[in-house]
């Protein structure tokens, strides 16, 4: 048996010496004939036909792979990539975009995720911050706290709400705080909203647009002290898509071409 080496290269030398565009059940037998690779699994043409589906430059899908090796042919046959076909095999490598059009879908798609968190965060930057505090009211419900409340502007202690969140059979008693502000939110502050809810609620949330300090993320989880969870404004953009709270999902299909599964059976 020859020296154990990659696949790919095995595949790659057989269509070599062929010198003509082959089908995977001819690639997978001219391997076994020649005794030309060890499969170790009961499938080994399945793994012959996923490498070259990978590998192909006009056969694209999210677990491609990134590197080309291979051309899809119309007739359903695979061929050397940047290799000349000889005139007498009159084959056409298959003139579609795929490949390209399918990594412009996702940069695209990319780029659109980018521009609609920046779009959403710049909004709640610029709302009323009383507005504010009833957002992130409404966004601790979506997530499932129950009766929440917003505390009195005069009388709020120095929180701007609370509720209960459901532990098993008990309900942990959370207060919050919302700061819409574009400067990022310090220890001092963070500290403040730990001193206001020590030994009335068994957790904080702190809710802000800007960001934290490194100093205040420190101050957080301080032991001994009553926990807060810190939600900046890339993670508040977090849990609104993952609880479709003021976002709507549209499903668009992307369709990937597997024509090749049926044309190597013909």
């Amino acid at each position: 048996m020859a020296k154990k080496e990659l696949l790919r290269n095995v595949i790659i030398k057989v269509l070599k010496g062929e010198s003509k565009p082959l089908r995977i059940k001819e690639i997978y037998q001219k391997i076994k004939e020649d005794n030309l690779y060890s499969f170790n699994t009961d499938n080994p043409e399945h793994i012959v036909r996923t490498l070259l589906r990978r590998q192909s430059q006009n056969i694209d899908f999210p677990s491609s792979h990134k590197k080309k090796y291979f051309v899809f042919l119309e007739d359903g046959t695979f061929w050397l990539k940047n290799s000349p076909l000889e005139k007498s095999n009159k084959f056409e490598e298959k003139k579609v975009e795929v490949e390209s059009n399918s990594r412009q879908i996702i940069k695209l798609h990319k780029s659109y995720l980018s521009d609609f968190r920046n779009d959403i965060l710049k909004q709640l930057s610029s709302i009323d911050p009383k507005v504010f505090e009833n957002f992130c009211k409404g966004l601790l419900k979506a997530y499932g706290f129950k009766n929440v409340n917003i505390t009195s502007y005069s009388k709020d202690g120095g929180i701007d709400g609370y509720g209960n969140l459901k532990m098993g059979l008990t309900a942990m008693p959370v207060a919050f705080e919302c700061k819409r502000w574009s400067k990022p939110v310090s220890r001092p502050k963070l500290s403040q909203f730990k001193g206001d809810i020590q030994g009335k609620y068994q957790q904080g949330i702190f809710f802000t647009t800007s960001r934290f300090t490194k100093e205040a993320k420190d101050q957080s989880m301080y032991p001994g002290s009553v926990p807060i969870v810190l939600i900046d404004g890339p993670e508040i953009i977090n849990i609104m898509i993952e609880k479709e709270y003021g976002v709507e999902k549209e499903l668009l299909p992307i369709y990937t071409n597997a024509l090749d599964l049926i044309l190597e059976n013909k």
